[in-house]
């Protein structure tokens, strides 16, 4: 099968999460991706949660894998010149370099793009970072939770209530958000080349993506740079936009801020005698009322299961969502629908599920396709493609180049 990226060679320096995301994306949508890792491996490897399973796959680094599939590893020492050599040899022979390394350690490398442009002048050099290459915290590692969450107003903004606790979120939510901008500046810089036949240097952060995430809200507190008002539930604009929990213990949330909703979502309720509550009349009458209201509501939803109101509010063509847990979101019949979790294969072992990618294509299939390399499985494979002899591999693994 034809994929979009199956002419296309990525070079890959970086660790942990967000960038690696981004190459597995690439090598999804058919690109090969030679991942370059530290003689020690990345430091991703075998850090993330084992799967509380049995048999033959307790072991497999399912997290590794999900950000590293379809890649090629191969193991060099970049403080060597001759591991900065066979870097060099593999960009000239490839269209894409990305990396997570900041820009003083990319001169360092001889790595930064008017460097590599000299190595390959068609070349698209990718880079992310924490806070970007310019400014006061260049130099200054970044972490989802720190630089995406924290540095760009979202867990404030999260907060239930001004007074609320800053909540935490969970592993790579924001590596993966950021690795999603990296691919779309990656094609676009693919193309430009292609139309120019000049190099292209493109770049994104975690910080940057995370205020891009938020833009509904910075489109306005850019312009008046005021804080943002952080509402509990009894505080929000619209009763019929809200969240509440349901007597199984699990909640559901409404999204429907037209005030023509109210009327249905009380017979939806059971109690079409708040239409003509005077508390409740109009909208401004709703929100006035509004610590009243919540309760109320509360009160009602706690009698059924989510799974009982939701049947209810299909009924009634209400706009609603369960909150669902992610072990049940990997039964959720519409993730099963759109083939959410496919199939994995790891040879001599079995199979297991993972996470696609979020595209679809009509003309190919962009699942993916073979699990993510051991530490060093294509050493010897892709030096010997760029003309190493075994021995030439040899002396270089002697001499702590390689491994």
């Amino acid at each position: 099968m034809t994929k979009p990226l199956d002419d296309i060679t990525v070079i890959e320096i970086d660790n942990y999460m967000a960038a690696p995301s981004a190459g597995a994306i690439l090598a999804d949508l058919g690109a090969k991706v030679i991942k370059i890792e530290p003689l020690s491996g990345d430091p991703m490897r075998d850090m993330g949660r084992p799967a509380k399973i049995e048999g033959d796959m307790k072991h497999h680094d399912f997290q590794f894998d999900v950000d590293n599939r379809g890649k090629q590893s191969i193991l060099l020492d970049l403080t060597n010149d001759d591991a900065l050599k066979i870097v060099k040899k593999l960009c000239a022979k490839s269209e894409i370099f990305m990396c997570n390394l900041l820009a003083k350690r990319q001169e360092k490398f001889g790595l930064d793009p008017v460097s590599l442009s000299k190595v390959n002048p068609r070349i698209v050099h990718a880079t992310l970072t924490g806070y970007g290459t310019q400014g006061p915290d260049a130099w200054r590692p970044g972490y989802d939770v720190t630089a995406f969450f924290g540095r760009s107003g979202m867990y404030d903004a999260m907060r239930e209530g001004n007074d609320g606790i800053v909540p935490m979120a969970r592993t790579a939510q924001g590596d993966h958000t950021t690795g999603l901008a990296m691919t779309g500046a990656i094609l676009a810089g693919l193309r430009q080349a292609e139309k120019t036949g000049q190099y292209q240097a493109v770049e994104t952060s975690l910080f940057e993506t995370a205020v891009w995430t938020q833009a509904t809200d910075y489109s306005i507190t850019a312009v008046d740079r005021a804080p943002l008002r952080k509402r509990a539930r009894e505080e929000q604009l619209s009763a019929t936009a809200n969240r509440y929990p349901c007597g199984d213990g699990s909640w559901i949330v409404f999204n429907m801020p037209e005030p023509f909703w109210w009327p249905r979502f009380a017979d939806a309720l059971g109690k079409p005698e708040w239409k003509d509550d005077e508390r409740f009349l109009e909208a401004r009458d709703r929100y006035r009322n509004m610590t009243t209201l919540v309760p109320m509501i509360d009160e009602v939803l706690i009698t059924k299961s989510r799974d009982e109101w939701g049947a209810i509010m299909d009924e009634h063509g209400i706009i609603w969502g369960p909150v669902l847990g992610l072990h049940e979101v990997v039964s959720d019949p519409q993730a099963e629908a759109i083939n959410l979790f496919p199939k994995m294969e790891l040879e001599g072992v079995g199979s297991y599920r993972t996470v696609r990618i979020p595209m679809n294509f009509h003309t190919f299939d962009a699942l993916p396709s073979v699990p993510a390399p051991t530490a060093g499985q294509h050493t010897q494979e892709v030096l010997s493609e760029l003309g190493y002899s075994a021995s030439d591999i040899a002396a270089l693994a002697e001499r702590g180049v390689l491994k």
